[in-house]
């Protein structure tokens, strides 16, 4: 795959993200660019582009993508469909933390949609498997404790359903023509509980502040998102609490893929698997 050259000056900055920049074309208001850093691997990259491609073209809900391009220093990007007055949930909730039971729910309205989708066979890759391989490549884990997590991993229920990957409420878009997943890098099928365990992690266990530097809000604000969230996704007679539990070891599993991006340590995640570590 040879990207595209393209000229930045054509491009005005619109943001920052952990992986890259986003900016807008100057002139043509359907085009977006998402420029990784320079340290992203062009596979990971290509990975993502291909994700996006077959996720669009099943007709779940993310913004078109187009070609991957270079800046002609070092970085390479993707370019999408623009979508108008675009805002994150994260960022929403952020902004206005007096409607974060609104926006909660939107959230985990756009969850349920997702994960009732079905996969073609052999189309996407199994979460369990990506998360076998990372637990075997991670530095972190004693291999007693990699023994457990592996068995874990294999014991949850096996799926076909479509998983974000990296599910959490910075990764989920509305603007002009509705409400939209991005950042699909890690797209893939199986249960839903892995998914939901992102969305428990980013709600009630990031730091203070990460959770104020990345996803603009207050770690309290944060717990009543996964509180209206729970009880959108299970129902009304849900037990968010409960819920918790039972996905923390889920939530804890996400720290594989954390871990693979940020090459650091995060015992605070690793803590979430005491029970699964524990035996």
């Amino acid at each position: 795959m040879v990207p595209v050259l393209i000229d930045l000056q054509e491009y005005e900055h619109a943001g920052e993200g952990a992986n890259g920049t986003s900016y807008n074309h100057r002139t043509d208001e359907s085009v977006m660019l998402k420029l990784y850093n320079e340290s992203a691997p062009c596979e990971a990259i290509i990975s993502e582009l291909e994700a996006a491609h077959k996720v669009w073209a099943l007709g779940i809900a993310t913004p078109r993508p187009g070609q991957m391009v270079s800046d002609g220093n070092g970085r390479l990007g993707i370019r999408f469909k623009r979508i108008g007055n675009k805002k994150s949930f994260a960022r929403a909730v952020g902004d206005d933390p007096g409607h974060v039971e609104e926006y909660a729910r939107r959230f985990a309205r756009m969850c349920l949609e997702l994960h009732s989708t079905h996969l073609p066979e052999g189309e996407f890759r199994d979460i369990k498997q990506i998360d076998l391989e990372l637990l075997e490549s991670n530095p972190y884990f004693t291999e007693s404790e990699k023994a457990r997590v592996a068995a874990f991993i294999k014991a949850a229920p096996d799926a076909d359903t479509a998983i974000h990957g990296d599910l959490q409420f910075g990764n989920a878009i509305f603007g002009d023509g509705g409400e939209f997943f991005i950042d699909l890098g890690d797209f893939a099928c199986g249960s839903p509980l892995f998914d939901l365990g992102m969305v428990l992690l980013t709600c009630k266990y990031e730091g203070e502040d990460f959770l104020r530097e990345a996803f603009h809000m207050e770690p309290d604000t944060a717990g009543k998102f996964w509180y209206y969230f729970a009880k959108e996704y299970w129902g009304e007679e849900c037990d968010p609490d409960e819920m918790d539990r039972k996905l923390r070891p889920f939530a804890g599993l996400k720290t594989l893929i954390i871990e693979r991006d940020a090459r650091t340590y995060f015992p605070h995640f690793h803590a979430l698997l005491a029970e699964v570590l524990q035996g």
